[in-house]
C-alpha cells in the first residue's frame, strides 16, 4: 500500500468514527465532537500513529479534521450525523452559495428542498468549482445556486466551518436555482 493510499484509508476511517460512529470502536466524544488522540490510537483497529493523524490534518485538501490548540484532541470539522455542537456562530454569508449534487437527486431536491438527511447541516460551497467536485462524487454533477444573503436576511442561519464549508439547517425548494456551469 502506498503512503497516499494509507493516508486516504486512515482519513476515511477517521471520518467514519468522528462523524458518524464513534461507538464503533468505543470512543468517548465530548459535546463539541472532540476525542482524545491517545484514545483513538489505543482503540483504532488498525495501525495508526500520532504522526499520521497530524499529517492527515495538515495535508488533507478538504481540511476535514482539526487538532485542538493543546494538541491532545481531534475532531471532524463538519459532516456529523451524530449530535455535536461545533460552537459555530451564525455568520452573514455571501450573496450566493452553491450546492453540488448528482442529477438523479434533482426531483427530490426540487420537491423537498435541501435537507441535511442523516447529517446535522446542509453543506454549501462558496464557489462553483468546489460544488462541482462534490457533485461529481455522486454521479452526473449539477450545481444549485442558493440566495444565501437573502435567506440570511429573512431569518435563516448560516455558519462557516473551520475548513470553509458553509452550513445551514435547510434550503427551501423555492429558493433553489439550477446553475448553468458551462
Amino acid at each position: 500500500m502506498t503512503t497516499t493510499d494509507k493516508l486516504k484509508e486512515i482519513s476515511k476511517f477517521l471520518s467514519y468514527v468522528l462523524r458518524h460512529k464513534p461507538e464503533a470502536i468505543g470512543l468517548s466524544m465530548d459535546e463539541a465532537g472532540w476525542v482524545a488522540i491517545d484514545e483513538i490510537l489505543e482503540k483504532a483497529n488498525r495501525p495508526i500513529s500520532r504522526e499520521l493523524i497530524e499529517q492527515i490534518v495538515a495535508e488533507n485538501d478538504k481540511q476535514r479534521f482539526a487538532i485542538s490548540s493543546d494538541g491532545r484532541q481531534l475532531r471532524a470539522n463538519q459532516g456529523h450525523s451524530v449530535s455535536v455542537d461545533l460552537k459555530l456562530k451564525p455568520k452573514e454569508p455571501p450573496a450566493e452559495l452553491f450546492h453540488g449534487t448528482a442529477s438523479r437527486f434533482l426531483d427530490s431536491i426540487f420537491e423537498k428542498g435541501l435537507v441535511p438527511g442523516t447529517r446535522q447541516h446542509v453543506h454549501l460551497s462558496a464557489n462553483v468549482e468546489t460544488a462541482l467536485k462534490v457533485g461529481q462524487r455522486h454521479g452526473k454533477p449539477v450545481i444549485l445556486a442558493v440566495p444565501a444573503l437573502e435567506m440570511h436576511q429573512s431569518g435563516h442561519f448560516f455558519f462557516l466551518s473551520e475548513n470553509g464549508v458553509w452550513l445551514t439547517h435547510a434550503v427551501p425548494a423555492n429558493k433553489l436555482v439550477l446553475h448553468d456551469n458551462n
